[in-house]
């Protein structure tokens, strides 16, 4: 009685797991990069040089990673080809900078796209930091787990292009 038990519980653990492992695309997409946006939200943009840390990061990133100026913002641009935990909340990297973080109500933009939003604080620097993901297809997910599965699931198909925007905050 007690192996059937075991190979009950077995069997519906491999149950469970097997869409995780039959339906994943890992192929990245064979679409080429479509080069950086000119402007944003009708401002033109100048690209800005990538840190020492994000040079680093993209050496191993699925994708391009772009830092921009509209004048008054910082945008970081992601190009994303394939899903990947490579892409993370930018939250984490103002948590590993030693900023405060204090979440904020999704943000609806003059579209009516919602965007994750957070205020990040370290000392006299205050931020709004809002991000989203979206696809081709019009599909947009406002925090970076979310569209991982969906990613991951194939309920999206790639490339994606990831916008994070952080402004000065009084």
């Amino acid at each position: 009685m007690q192996r059937r038990y075991y190979l009950f519980l077995i069997s519906c653990l491999g149950a469970a797991l097997i869409p995780f492992f039959s339906i994943s695309n890992t192929m990245t997409s064979a679409a080429p990069f479509p080069g950086w946006p000119s402007c944003f939200e009708g401002k033109p943009l100048k690209q800005l040089p990538l840190t020492n840390k994000e040079r680093e990061f993209v050496k191993g990133f699925p994708g391009q990673i772009g830092r921009f100026t509209d004048g008054t913002r910082e945008i970081i641009i992601r190009w994303i080809t394939q899903e990947t935990r490579q892409l993370h909340p930018t939250i984490d990297c103002y948590k590993g900078l030693g900023y405060s973080i204090h979440p904020l109500p999704l943000y609806s933009d003059s579209r009516g796209i919602l965007w994750g939003a957070y205020q990040v604080s370290h000392g006299k620097r205050n931020y709004l930091v809002k991000e989203r993901i979206f696809d081709q297809a019009d599909n947009n997910w406002s925090d970076v787990s979310a569209w991982y599965w969906s990613a991951l699931l194939n309920k999206t198909e790639g490339p994606w292009w990831s916008m994070v925007i952080s402004e000065r905050f009084f």
